[in-house]
């Protein structure tokens, strides 16, 4: 009876560790405006979802590909921990504020967001601007309910090889990616369509 009560508190201390060292990561002191910090490489499991993005609960038990370990600020100055998106497919929309292309998607991606929100999360990441005109977009296409990673330093866009607005990288439930490049509004609705019923 003593052995279990011990295994049983030794347990629970062990997770409230875990939780505090997750609930540690964050972008690295020191870092430019707009930094995205890799996620702990002992991290294997998410963190607690951040209200930037609400995760199911089947999310907490999956494990974290490379391709979500990271975390970062939106560009309302929330935390981002992209390991809560684990265990879905994932859509990372790659824009700028003065891109016209970017601009002629924002209203797809504006509308069908919020419908896949909990399936499949869409999350731009912005970039080649200033933050000023970055709200400014969000404001202007109405897609303040869509989780925008605020991405001035670039450090996203290096690490999924971006070279250009407007690019779309969608990951599948494992973080693969299976879609790297321009989609236009129907070809994005579709892919979203899909990964849903998927």
């Amino acid at each position: 009876m003593r052995t279990a009560v011990r295994a049983t508190a030794a347990a629970v201390l062990a997770a409230t560790l875990a939780a505090a060292t997750a609930c540690a990561a964050g972008p690295e002191g020191g870092a430019p405006a707009g930094a995205v910090a890799p996620a702990s490489p002992a991290l294997t499991s998410p963190a607690p979802a951040s209200p930037a993005v609400a995760s199911p609960a089947s999310a907490s038990l999956a494990s974290v590909p490379a391709t979500l370990s990271f975390t970062g600020k939106t560009l309302d100055g929330t935390a981002f921990n992209a390991a809560t998106l684990a265990g879905r497919p994932v859509v990372l929309w790659f824009w700028a504020p003065w891109c016209a292309t970017c601009a002629s998607q924002a209203w797809t991606v504006a509308e069908i967001a919020p419908a896949y929100r909990d399936t499949v999360p869409v999350v731009g990441v912005a970039g080649l601007g200033e933050q000023k005109a970055m709200t400014s977009f969000v404001t202007e296409f109405d897609l303040g309910g869509t989780t925008q990673i605020d991405d001035r330093a670039g450090v996203l866009w290096r690490r999924f090889k971006v070279a250009e607005q407007s690019t779309f990288v969608v990951l599948d439930r494992t973080g693969r990616v299976v879609h790297k490049g321009f989609l236009d509004g129907e070809a994005l609705t579709r892919q979203v369509e899909t990964l849903a019923r998927g």
